[in-house]
């Protein structure tokens, strides 16, 4: 089941004509997965939907968002071995949906969607398989203005530093499990001085080096290693491209990152980050990233840094 709450942009923002004026909302989620193992889980999550189609009586949105999950039957190796998908009582949650809302009255629309609702912690703890729910919504809306007219048109708002340049300098923190059997949290920390430039209303592209410390490899080489004597390092350097889709002061980022200093390899020589990214000023940022190595979680990373305009 699900409830949720959403308002309607109206222009007073130049983002919100360049993407059609979406809406914005919170969605409580709650599953019962009728399996003792997993038994159920609790969600809140913040989303952003946007109309691909839109007439005075029906439309058709695309909905992206994020939040916090608690289940209430995580992983324990004592009480409930068997439950090697959800190993923490907290996780991350990530919701996509297509909708699609007819109306029956002046206020009220008939809904049904298609969409997939993930869970994990980003390898915090484990195990840490986590899920994945493709799931068919029926519902109702209830719209408090139907059909919606923009109160202020921003649409021709162009920024003013479209085509100008700048420098991220970031830190991160993050922390993360070797092994269900080892309860010890490795932290792990980075660096990165990345370059960027906006290249649109929407988007700004990026490309920089990052340095990576992981703590947890540390113990994971002993344990492989035949001998202790002259063992590799097992910090990390990569040069990454990145892009932000931007939402005013928000951004949804994504990286792709290619090692060239990597003396264990514990892993590809590749990684990706997705994230949220949120400018509290013009220059002070954070950001929230889930780094993942061939579609596995490597580690969450919490983020804060600096911007600097050319």
């Amino acid at each position: 089941m699900e409830l949720n709450l959403q308002r309607q942009t109206n222009g007073s923002e130049p983002w919100h004509a360049w993407y059609r004026y979406p809406r914005i909302g919170l969605a409580l989620v709650y599953y019962n997965y009728h399996n003792p193992v997993l038994d159920r889980s609790y969600a809140a999550t913040a989303y952003i939907s946007k109309s691909l189609f839109r007439t005075p009586r029906q439309e058709l949105n695309f909905r992206l968002g994020t939040g916090v999950a608690y289940f209430t039957n995580p992983f324990d190796l004592e009480t409930n071995h068997k439950n090697s998908i959800v190993s923490s009582r907290l996780n991350a949650t990530m919701q996509m949906r297509f909708e699609y809302d007819v109306s029956v009255a002046e206020q009220l629309g008939l809904l049904v969607g298609l969409g997939l609702n993930h869970y994990s912690n980003g390898a915090t703890t484990k195990p840490n398989f986590g899920i994945n729910l493709p799931t068919v919504y029926l519902g109702v809306n209830y719209h408090q203005q139907r059909p919606f007219v923009p109160a202020v048109d921003a649409s021709n708002a162009m920024p003013t530093d479209i085509g100008r340049d700048f420098f991220n300098v970031s830190t991160s923190v993050g922390f993360k499990q070797r092994s269900p059997v080892d309860l010890r949290k490795y932290l792990v920390q980075s660096v990165s001085v990345l370059g960027g430039r906006r290249v649109s209303r929407k988007s700004n592209v990026l490309v920089g080096l990052e340095g990576f410390y992981d703590r947890s490899l540390i113990p994971q080489l002993r344990d492989t290693a035949r001998t202790t004597d002259n063992l590799p390092d097992v910090k990390k350097a990569g040069v990454v491209l990145g892009h932000e889709l931007l939402f005013g002061r928000l951004a949804f980022v994504t990286h792709l990152g290619f090692y060239f200093y990597n003396p264990y390899k514990s892993n590809t020589f590749y990684y990706e980050r997705l994230g949220l990214k949120y400018h509290f000023t013009d220059r002070i940022f954070g950001a929230v990233d889930l780094k993942v190595h061939r579609g596995a979680a490597d580690v969450l990373e919490f983020k804060a840094g600096m911007k600097f305009n050319r």
